[in-house]
């Protein structure tokens, strides 16, 4: 079974959703801003895709924290980070036969989600 782990107000997961949705891809969504989301599943994404791919310096959450926790980010820092605030997490992440995707691209979903 896929697991889609994000939040559910967000538009790239509303977009990752639909696109399941419609090529009839079943799955099971996980709202890890309601539902939390644990140090060792963090650990796991970070060893298959890097805790570099899975915190997003981008969002309005990490841009608000003090330049003092911005500084000298490494692995365990980052899940920290993400433990307390979910929305540091890149959304979506998929889980499927021991495979993570990060984010939303139709291209490697159809390949990878079939």
């Amino acid at each position: 079974m896929i697991t889609v782990y994000g939040i559910k107000n967000c538009d790239t997961v509303k977009k990752a959703r639909a696109w399941l949705d419609a090529n009839a891809v079943p799955y099971r969504f996980h709202d890890y801003k309601a539902a939390g989301i644990d140090a060792v599943r963090l650990q796991q994404w970070s060893t298959k895709v890097g805790w570099e791919v899975l915190l997003n310096r981008s969002g309005t959450s990490f841009r608000a924290l003090p330049d003092a926790d911005k500084q000298g980010i490494d692995q365990a820092k980052a899940i920290a980070l993400m433990i307390g605030s979910p929305s540091m997490i890149k959304r979506p992440v998929v889980e499927h036969d021991g495979t993570v995707l990060v984010g939303f691209n139709p291209e490697i979903y159809a390949s990878t989600l079939r």
